[in-house]
């Protein structure tokens, strides 16, 4: 059963993968029975946008909020990081902090990070859930994902919209992120998605401008073991529609089902 009731985060535990840092914030105490759910925001944002979600789940297992290297609270590195040193760093803290078999839940950029980790090892993971999964190929070019960036702006409540601003633009950090656009949008994510035979859920929203159903159906279609579900919202659904992604989550997580 999904609940509501406020949890603070009380324990971040930070490791460094050689040189590079990445922090875990527990969002809850280790003695909840059920599965340990893993999530992995977007780019340039933090763990902050999950936490609507990680709220809902809360009594269903132990929530984990990452912040990737030079997110959040992660140090900044001294070097651009590609996509698979993200995975790579996200699954030897996993390693570090004694998780297994994770749910890995992603959202938007999110999603390339966890799909490249359970390419990489999936023995990580016996579930996933991809969040607004990028990158559309149809719009696989900075400009075309600035204007759909600013489109879903507008389709957004503001509490995300000023969340995402800070993050960008009064973190200092803006040259890493802006760095890291490259790698998002060369990354061919649809030729690994036909080696993942871990059970996923791919969540779109109604109204996304980034991630249209289309290609929220060719994601779940490439998968071996893919399913897609709709939620009411444009991007950042995890962040407007937290208690449906929860329900749709413990069903596909806890049930030990999938269609």
């Amino acid at each position: 059963m999904v609940r509501a009731e406020k949890r603070a985060i009380w324990f971040p535990r930070a490791e460094t993968v050689d040189d590079l840092g990445l922090v875990l914030n527990r969002y809850n105490h280790l003695d909840v029975d059920g599965p340990h759910f893993v999530m992995v925001h977007g780019l340039g944002v933090s763990h902050g946008y999950f936490e609507p979600l990680a709220e809902q789940l809360a009594d269903a297992g132990t929530v984990w909020l990452v912040d990737l290297p030079g997110y959040g609270a992660s140090p900044k590195p001294g070097r651009d990081v590609p996509l698979r040193d993200h995975a790579r760093t996200l699954g030897a803290t996993l390693d570090a902090a004694g998780i297994v078999d994770a749910v890995l839940i992603g959202h938007s950029f999110g999603c390339q990070v966890v799909t490249e980790l359970a390419d990489q090892r999936p023995e990580l993971s016996d579930r996933l859930v991809l969040l607004s999964p990028t990158i559309n190929p149809a719009r696989r070019s900075a400009w075309k994902q600035f204007f759909d960036l600013v489109h879903d702006f507008w389709l957004e409540p503001p509490r995300a919209d000023a969340f995402g601003l800070y993050n960008y633009f009064l973190t200092g950090r803006v040259g890493y992120y802006m760095a890291q656009i490259p790698h998002m949008i060369a990354d061919e994510v649809e030729g690994r998605l036909a080696r993942i035979s871990t059970p996923t859920l791919v969540v779109n929203g109604t109204r996304d401008p980034i991630v249209p159903h289309d290609w929220a159906q060719q994601v779940a279609a490439l998968l071996e073991n893919g399913r897609l579900e709709v939620v009411p919202g444009a991007h950042v659904i995890m962040f407007t529609a937290p208690h449906e992604i929860a329900e749709l989550i413990e069903n596909f997580v806890l049930s030990g089902q999938h269609d």
